[in-house]
């Protein structure tokens, strides 16, 4: 009995082990497991805590909690509409090296245009984003320096029906200098909502003897010619016509009798353009002098009732220009000029210009004006037509 007792006892005994065992196994497995992994979870969030890129960090943290990276979302807009605007030729021109303060708001006299294909808008502000305030001096016509100009004949003894000649003649050299400065600036903008521009606009053309010691180097012929004009945009259904300006301009040489000559004219100026063609229409109108006052009184049959001039902007960076004037009479009475300059690059970003111009024809300059002259000049060119 006793050791049956035993032997039951020492049965309940294993049996109590057993319970306990048995009973407390899944909780005690559970707590030491839970001890074990702690130092690996806390190496694994450091590991993710180490993680410099922000992507990289959560797709870690992620992983650790077992959730599931949502599925990513589409772009809002194209990804063609985000790379149009960077190969737009007006953000960054038809190559990388143009200059974009060209068509920037705050560009200023000696902006270069560099290969870019320069819009009429952009040249006279014609629409809301091209407007760069007032006051802001911007290029014109063309402005240059011809170290080499030749001319024949040369105008040694100038003269007109009023002045006469000069009681000498000069000799002056075929060779010289020729160089033009040409500026404008807005003085009022909108004058109509966002439509029309009072500007104002200055050039200067110069003829020097530098060669020609004998005579101590003298400005042969300088010509002044301020302007003022109002400048509007045309409606879009015009098609190629999209500006028409209008003003006064004063041309003179500031000298005195017998060499004084000096007009003024009221004009209107279209301009048309296609592409990288520009076509300006100026037809102008002469206001009547004093015959004791007019040194030239027939300078419109010499230099022209109006003038065409068209430009041709290439992607390249040469720019081509072809002014023509013409009296609009007939007979004797029928007399003009052809002038063509190229301005074309010297180097590879179009930042330095070199300029050629062919003259043939009456009024090369205003002392010039009733001497038919052919002219051929070679220089550099620091803006072209704008």
């Amino acid at each position: 009995m006793r050791q049956g007792y035993v032997k039951q006892g020492r049965v309940k005994q294993g049996r109590v082990k057993q319970g306990l065992l048995g009973g407390r196994a899944p909780w005690a497995a559970g707590l030491m497991l839970s001890a074990l992994s702690l130092p690996v979870a806390a190496q694994d969030l450091s590991r993710c805590a180490a993680e410099a890129d922000d992507a990289a960090r959560l797709r870690c943290y992620d992983a650790l909690s077992g959730r599931q990276p949502a599925a990513p979302a589409l772009p809002a807009t194209p990804p063609a509409a985000t790379v149009a605007p960077e190969a737009a030729p007006r953000e960054r021109g038809l190559d990388a090296n143009v200059d974009r303060q060209a068509t920037a708001p705050d560009g200023g006299l000696f902006v270069r245009s560099g290969r870019s294909t320069q819009t009429l808008s952009q040249r006279w502000e014609l629409d809301g984003d091209d407007k760069r305030g007032t006051f802001v001096p911007l290029p014109y016509k063309p402005t240059y320096i011809l170290p080499a100009f030749y001319a024949s004949p040369v105008n040694d003894n100038p003269s007109s029906p009023t002045r006469g000649g000069s009681s000498a003649s000069v000799p002056y050299e075929q060779t010289e200098v020729k160089f033009q400065l040409s500026f404008k600036t807005k003085l009022w903008q909108n004058l109509t909502a966002d439509n029309g521009d009072i500007w104002f606009g200055y050039t200067q053309q110069s003829n020097w003897q530098l060669y020609n010691r004998d005579q101590s180097a003298p400005f042969r012929e300088t010509n002044y010619e301020p302007e003022a004009y109002a400048s509007f945009r045309m409606p879009a259904s015009f098609g190629p016509w999209k500006m028409l300006n209008g003003g006064i301009v004063h041309q003179s040489n500031g000298r005195a009798d017998p060499l004084s000559r000096s007009w003024n004219r009221l004009f209107l100026l279209f301009g048309l353009e296609s592409g990288p063609y520009s076509l300006l229409i100026k037809p102008w109108y002469r206001i009547e002098e004093d015959a004791g006052k007019d040194d030239n009184p027939d300078i419109e049959d010499y230099m022209g009732r109006g003038e065409a001039l068209g430009i041709y902007r290439s992607p390249r960076g040469h720019v081509f220009s072809l002014q023509l004037r013409h009296s609009l009479r007939g007979g004797d009475r029928s007399r003009g000029s052809a002038k063509l300059d190229w301005a074309f690059p010297l180097t590879e970003n179009g930042g330095l210009k070199g300029h050629l111009q062919l003259f043939s024809g009456y009024g090369q300059s205003m002392i010039d004006y009733n001497l038919y002259m052919n002219a051929i000049g070679i220089g550099l060119s620091l803006t072209e037509w704008q």
